[in-house]
C-alpha cells in the first residue's frame, strides 16, 4: 500500500498512517463491529487465529484482508500474543452520524504481554510484570536497576545490585515483558529468555529524563537509593504510559523499593524443584495449590508474592503467624471472615480501571459491594479474643470508605448495563437535570403509549396500530381496507403492500420532544457517569490501601483454615537448628498415604542419606524445604513439632537433564548448579543436594562428592541434606564431628523389596538397584544376571574385610537391615582410596598366591591353601595374562604335593 499512497482510499490511508505509526505491532482497525488487518497483517491475523482470510478491492489493487468480531476479539489478542507479536487495536473514536466523512480512528491500547489491564487477559492469582533494567557502571564495579510495575494494579517494585542479584530476581519474577537500557544491547534475552524484549525509546533511559518522569509519581532521592533505580523506574513508567495511551498513571502510586535480602532468595532452580507454582508433572499438585484456600483474587496474589518470597524477618512472620493462630482457635469467627471476604472483588484492578477512566458501571458496583463487606469484617474481627497485633493494625486499617461507597450506591442503578452509553446507568434522583429530561422523554412515551387507544375510538378503525422504527420514527398504520375512514389530519409517511402509515401534527411534535430528550438524557447521563467515576478515582490511594489489608487478612484466613483443617502446628523461631519431628510432605500427604519423617540437624550440619532408590529420599529433602518456605511465608507447617532458624536461602541440586542447545551434558549441568551453591551458600541456607557427581567415572564423581561434603562441612557450614548412593560417604561421619547419617529402611522377603518410606539412623546396607529395575519391568534374564553380579560383589567385599562376618553380613544385607561393624569406617575409607586402575587404564594384577600356606608341602594344608587363594582372588581386578600366571602355579605346587607323597 506504500507504493500507492497517495491513491488510497481515505479509510486505507487512514490504516497505513495507524501502521506506520505503531510499526512493532499488528493494527487492528475497526470497521463497524469488526477488528480489520490488511496485506501481511491480515496473512499473520488469518494464520495465527484462524480466521478466513479475504480480498479487499478497490481501484488501486486487491488487498489480503482479515477479521474477527470485536465482541470476541479477547480470545484473537490473547494467541496473538502468545505466539509473540504486540497488537495495537484501533477504535473508532467518533460517532458515525457525527463524521462529515471518515470516521475519526485512533489507537485506544496498544496490548503487550507485559501491560495487559483485561479481566480477559489476565490470570487473577498472578501478578502481571513489565520489567525494565539498566546498567550503571562505577569503576570496575557494574550496578544494575530493576523496576518492575504491573499495569493492572498500580504496583511498582524498584531494586539494584549485581547481575547475579538482579539476573536472580528476574528468574523469580517472572516478568512478561522486558525493556533493555541502551548499554545491554539484547542482554535481556538471555537472562529472560522467556519473556517478550522490547526495544523502546533510548531517550526515557536517559537519566534526566527518567528523573523528570518518576518526579510525577514520587520523590526519587527518598525513595530510590541510586542512578540505575532512578534510569530503571522512568523507562518503565515511560512505557507503560504509552501503551496505556495517556500521560500520567494515576493509580501508580506505590513506588517502592525492596531489597532482595529482605526475603528468602529462591532461584529459578529451587522454584521448579520444590514444584512452589508449577508441577514437573501433568497429574502433580503445586505448594500454590494446596494452600490456596483464599477466598478472592486480592488474596491469592498475596498468597503467591508470599511464597515467591518468604520473609527472613522474624518478627514479621512470627507477627503473622501469631495472627494465625489467633484465627484457628476461633473456627466461627473464622468461617465468617472467609465467607464474607468471597464476596470481594478483585480491587486492585478495579481501581486500576477507574483511574484508567476504563471502568464501566459494572465495575462501580462491584467496588461498592466490596466496599458493603468491610462492615462486617471489622465487627467479625472485634469479635475474636487475641492479642495478635498484626490483627489489631488490620482491623484498624480497614477503611470502609463510606463516602465512596455512598457516593456509587447513590449514583448508579443496581443493575446497570454492560454499555455506559446505553442508558438507564444513573438511578433517578441523583441528578435533577437528567431527571427532568427523562420526565420530558416519560411523558412522551406515555403519550404515545395511550395513542392507539385514543385514535381508533376517534376513527373506529379497530385494526389501527401506533408503531416505531429508528428509520422513520412514530407512525399510525392504517390498513388498505381502511383507508377511506383516514382523518384529514393525519399525513402519509409511508406506503405498504396492504398498508399506510401516517403521523399527525401532535406526533410529530412528541416524536421530536421524545427523541431529543433521549439525546440529551443519554449524553447527560454518561457524563454524570464519568463525573461519579473521576470522584472515585480521586480515592484511588484509600482504595488501594484497603484492598491491600484485604489481601493479607485473606491469606491469613486460609492459613488458619488449612492449620485446622490439616493438622498443621506452628513453628517455632529461634532455635540454633532445624529440628523437624514427624513432618509430612504438604502436596504428597494430599493424594496418597503418607510416612512422616523428621531432621534434627542438631547432631550436625550435613546429613547423609542413604537408602534404596523409590524410598522416598527426595521427597524427604522437599518436605524439609517447604515446611522451612512455609514457615517464612506465615503458615503453620505439617509436622508434630517444628523448631527452625531462620533460613536465607535455599538450594537445590536435584535431578537435572541435557542442555543441548546450550551445548551442555547432564554432568556439566549439575556441576554449574553446583559451583553456584557453594559460591553462594552461607551458614544461614538449607541446601538440598541428590546424587552430586553422578554422569561421570565412578571414581570421580565420589572424590567430587566428598570434597563437596567437606567443604561444607569445613567452609560453608549450611544446613545440608545429602542424598547418596555413594555408601563409601557414611565413612565420614567418624570423621567429622558435623556428618551424620540417615537412610531410608526397607523390608526385603522372597517376594522382594517393600520400602518402608521411613528415615532412621545410620548408612544404609543396599540401595536395592536390582529390585528397582525389575519393579520397572527389566527383563527377567537381566534382573537375574545382575542379581548374582551383586551378590559376588558383596561376598567378596564381605571376604575381604573380615572372613569370619562374612556369612552374618550377607545374611543381614539380605534382610535389608542395618549393618555397622567397627571396621566400617576403616573399610569405606579403603574402598575410597583403592586404585581402581593403573594410569594406562589396565586394572592391577590380582595378589599372586601365597605358597607359605602350604604347610611345609603337607598334602591336606596344600590343598586347603589353594583353595583359600582361590576363595581370596578378586576376579575383577585380575587379567588374562594373571589367570593363566596363577593357574599354572596353582598347578604347580598341586602337582609337588603329589609328588612328595
Amino acid at each position: 500500500m506504500l507504493d500507492v499512497r497517495e491513491d488510497l482510499t481515505p479509510m486505507m490511508a487512514q490504516y497505513t498512517d495507524l501502521c506506520e505509526a505503531h510499526d512493532d505491532a499488528l493494527v487492528l482497525f475497526q470497521v463497524g463491529d469488526f477488528y480489520e488487518a490488511f496485506c501481511a497483517a491480515a496473512e499473520t491475523v488469518a494464520r495465527v487465529c484462524e480466521v478466513t482470510l479475504t480480498k479487499r478491492e478497490d481501484s488501486t489493487g486487491r488487498y489480503p484482508m482479515a477479521g474477527v468480531p470485536i465482541d470476541n476479539a479477547a480470545s484473537y489478542v490473547e494467541r496473538l500474543l502468545d505466539a509473540g507479536y504486540r497488537v495495537a487495536l484501533a477504535d473508532q473514536v467518533q460517532p458515525a452520524e457525527e463524521a462529515s466523512g471518515l470516521v475519526d480512528r485512533a489507537v485506544t491500547q496498544l496490548v503487550t504481554p507485559g501491560t495487559l489491564v483485561d479481566d480477559a487477559y489476565l490470570e487473577g492469582s498472578t501478578a502481571n510484570y513489565l520489567a525494565a533494567l539498566v546498567r550503571e557502571a562505577a569503576g570496575t564495579e557494574a550496578t544494575y536497576g530493576l523496576a518492575l510495575v504491573d499495569v493492572s494494579t498500580g504496583e511498582c517494585l524498584v531494586t539494584s545490585g549485581s547481575r547475579a542479584t538482579v539476573s536472580e530476581e528476574l528468574e523469580r519474577r517472572s516478568p512478561a515483558e522486558l525493556l533493555t537500557g541502551p548499554e545491554l544491547d539484547d542482554v535481556g534475552v538471555d537472562l529472560v529468555p522467556e519473556a517478550m524484549h522490547t526495544s523502546y525509546d533510548p531517550s526515557v533511559f536517559e537519566h534526566d529524563t527518567a528523573r523528570a518522569r518518576l518526579r510525577r509519581y514520587a520523590r526519587p532521592d527518598a525513595v530510590l537509593a541510586d542512578d540505575a533505580e532512578v534510569r530503571a523506574t522512568g523507562a518503565v513508567l515511560a512505557y507503560a504510559e504509552y501503551t496505556q495511551g495517556g500521560d500520567h498513571l494515576d493509580y501508580v502510586s506505590r513506588v517502592t523499593r525492596f531489597d532482595a535480602r529482605e526475603s528468602m532468595r529462591l532461584d529459578a532452580t529451587a522454584l521448579a524443584s520444590l514444584e512452589l507454582f508449577e508441577s514437573r508433572s501433568r497429574s502433580g499438585h503445586t505448594l500454590m495449590e494446596t494452600l490456596d484456600e483464599t477466598a478472592c483474587a486480592l488474596g491469592r496474589r498475596r498468597l503467591e508474592a508470599w511464597l515467591r518470597r518468604p520473609t527472613v524477618d522474624r518478627h514479621e512472620a512470627e507477627a503473622r503467624l501469631d495472627a494465625v493462630e489467633a484465627l484457628s482457635r476461633e473456627g466461627v469467627v473464622r468461617e465468617t471472615l472467609h465467607d464474607r471476604l468471597r464476596e470481594v472483588y478483585d480491587l486492585e484492578r478495579l481501581v486500576g480501571r477507574v483511574s484508567r477512566g476504563r471502568a464501566n458501571a459494572r465495575d462501580l458496583r462491584s467496588l461498592a459491594t466490596t466496599l458493603a463487606v468491610v462492615p462486617d469484617l471489622r465487627e467479625a474481627l472485634a469479635a475474636l479474643d487475641h492479642d495478635s497485633a498484626r490483627l489489631a493494625d488490620l482491623t484498624d486499617r480497614l477503611d470502609d470508605c463510606g463516602d465512596v461507597r455512598s457516593l456509587v450506591e447513590e449514583a448508579i442503578v443496581p443493575d446497570p448495563p454492560q454499555e455506559v452509553t446505553d442508558g438507564g446507568v444513573v438511578r433517578e434522583g441523583f441528578d435533577a437535570e437528567l431527571d427532568d429530561i427523562r420526565a420530558t422523554e416519560r411523558e412522551g412515551r406515555e403519550w404515545v403509549s395511550q395513542l392507539e387507544a385514543t385514535e381508533r375510538e376517534r376513527t373506529g378503525i379497530d385494526s389501527l396500530e401506533v408503531g416505531y422504527t429508528q428509520v422513520h420514527g412514530y407512525y399510525i398504520e392504517v390498513t388498505n381496507p381502511n383507508l377511506e375512514r383516514v382523518p384529514e389530519d393525519y399525513t402519509r409517511r409511508q406506503t405498504l403492500k396492504n398498508s399506510e402509515r401516517f403521523y399527525t401534527p401532535e406526533l410529530k411534535r412528541r416524536e421530536d420532544e421524545i427523541l431529543s430528550a433521549s439525546e440529551r438524557a443519554d449524553a447527560l447521563e454518561y457524563e454524570v457517569f464519568c463525573e461519579v467515576r473521576a470522584s472515585v478515582a480521586d480515592e484511588g490511594e484509600r482504595l488501594q490501601a484497603l484492598a491491600d489489608v484485604l489481601a493479607e487478612l485473606d491469606v491469613l484466613v486460609a492459613f488458619a483454615t488449612i492449620a485446622v483443617d490439616r493438622d498443621y502446628v506452628r513453628p517455632t523461631f529461634g532455635a540454633e537448628a532445624i529440628e523437624i519431628e514427624a513432618g509430612r510432605h504438604p502436596v504428597v500427604e494430599r493424594t496418597t498415604e503418607f510416612v512422616p519423617n523428621g531432621i534434627d540437624f542438631s547432631q550436625g550440619d550435613v546429613a547423609l542419606i542413604t537408602g534404596p532408590n523409590m524410598s522416598g529420599k527426595s521427597t524427604y529433602m522437599r518436605q524439609v524445604a517447604l515446611t522451612c518456605v512455609m514457615a517464612q511465608a506465615g503458615s503453620f507447617v505439617p509436622a508434630s513439632r517444628a523448631s527452625l532458624r531462620v533460613v536465607d536461602r535455599v538450594f537445590t541440586r536435584v535431578g537435572a537433564s541435557d542442555d543441548i542447545a546450550g551445548g551442555q551434558s547432564t554432568f556439566m549441568r549439575e556441576m554449574a548448579e553446583l559451583t553456584d551453591i557453594l559460591h553462594a551458600a552461607t551458614d544461614r541456607s538449607l541446601v538440598l543436594l541428590d546424587e552430586v557427581g553422578r554422569g561421570t567415572a565412578t571414581t570421580d564423581g565420589l572424590a567430587i562428592a566428598r570434597a563437596t561434603t567437606e567443604f561444607i562441612h569445613d567452609e560453608v557450614g549450611a544446613s545440608t541434606l545429602f542424598a547418596t548412593h555413594y555408601h563409601e560417604l557414611t565413612g565420614l561421619e567418624a570423621e567429622y564431628d558435623g556428618v551424620f547419617t540417615l537412610h531410608f529402611t526397607a523390608d526385603r522377603d522372597a517376594d522382594g523389596v517393600t520400602f518402608l518410606h521411613r528415615v532412621a539412623e545410620g548408612p544404609s546396607s543396599s540401595s536395592y538397584g536390582v529390585e528397582v529395575a525389575r519393579l520397572a519391568g527389566v527383563p527377567d534374564r537381566v534382573v537375574e544376571r545382575a542379581r548374582a553380579l551383586v551378590e559376588a560383589a558383596e561376598r567378596d567385599e564381605a571376604t575381604e574385610r573380615d572372613p569370619d562376618t562374612a556369612d552374618s553380613s550377607r545374611h543381614a544385607a539380605t534382610n535389608g537391615e542395618h549393618v555397622r561393624t567397627s571396621t566400617d569406617a576403616d573399610s569405606a575409607e579403603k574402598a575410597f582410596s583403592k586404585p581402581r586402575q593403573t594410569s594406562g587404564g589396565r586394572a592391577k594384577s590380582a595378589p599372586l598366591p601365597d605358597p607359605s600356606r602350604d604347610s611345609h608341602g603337607d598334602p591336606n594344608h596344600v590343598v586347603g591353601g589353594v583353595l583359600a587363594d582361590i576363595e581370596r582372588l578378586d576376579v575383577a581386578r585380575t587379567t588374562p595374562m594373571d589367570a593363566l600366571s596363577l593357574l599354572h602355579e596353582l598347578q604347580r605346587r598341586l602337582d609337588d604335593a603329589d609328588q612328595e607323597t
